[in-house]
């Protein structure tokens, strides 16, 4: 699996933004899409959405469409998430996983199709 370290958390206010990123260790990040998750206290891991290998695909679940952006730079090895009017219920860790598909163009994209090795996270606090 392509290993991932997310980076970028910090405190935003309320209707704030955000961006997170995450860091691939190997050229092979190029032929995987990549799924954004987030788990905030005392609940599972929530699926945010994803982009495809190519970064022509994207998809987001109801909680964060309008409001987030997934983005990759297959050059810089990057995956990015910038969060827009942040809410207070967006506080929680998250998280980046490849999808185990590789050259995936499709976009049927859920947490089944992702990999486990879960990484550190970056931590978003909201005040509010």
């Amino acid at each position: 699996q392509v290993q991932m370290t997310e980076s970028g958390g910090g405190l935003v206010q309320a209707g704030g933004s955000l961006r997170l990123a995450c860091a691939a260790s190997e050229r092979t990040f190029t032929a995987f899409g990549m799924g954004w998750f987030r788990q905030a206290p005392g609940k599972e891991h929530e699926f945010l959405g994803a982009i495809n290998w190519s970064g022509s695909i994207t998809y987001y679940t109801d909680s964060v469409k309008g409001r987030f952006t997934i983005s990759r730079d297959n050059a810089k090895k990057m995956l990015y998430l910038q969060m827009n009017s942040v809410k207070p219920e967006d506080a929680a860790i998250y998280y980046c996983l490849a999808d185990r598909r590789a050259y995936y163009s499709g976009s049927d994209f859920y947490p089944g199709v992702f990999g486990t090795s879960w990484g550190q996270g970056t931590q978003v606090i909201v005040s509010s």
